[in-house]
């Protein structure tokens, strides 16, 4: 259940802050809140299937903690990444 590589560099290009960024916080923000709306949509199909369930809060875990640290670091971006890729905040 990983990303195609076009679906991953279109995000990555999508949120890069430089050129040569594939690694900053709004970047695996982005591909993981991807990923986690694919996982979703698999889980609705196959409820029964707890392993991916599993990996799916820990992935939704993830997001959390790297949202956490943006909203310390950098409020604006925060908020910014939150607005565009329609994440609910507290």
């Amino acid at each position: 259940m990983s990303l195609e590589q076009a679906v991953k560099r279109t995000i990555i290009e999508s949120y890069a802050r430089h050129p040569q960024d594939t690694g900053s916080t709004e970047v695996q923000v982005a591909i993981l809140t991807r990923r986690i709306n694919d996982l979703t949509e698999h889980l609705r199909a196959h409820p029964k299937d707890h392993h991916s369930r599993r990996g799916l809060l820990k992935m939704v875990g993830r997001r959390r903690r790297l949202l956490n640290y943006l909203e310390r670091t950098d409020p604006e971006r925060y908020q910014e990444v939150t607005r565009s890729l329609g994440i609910r905040t507290r």
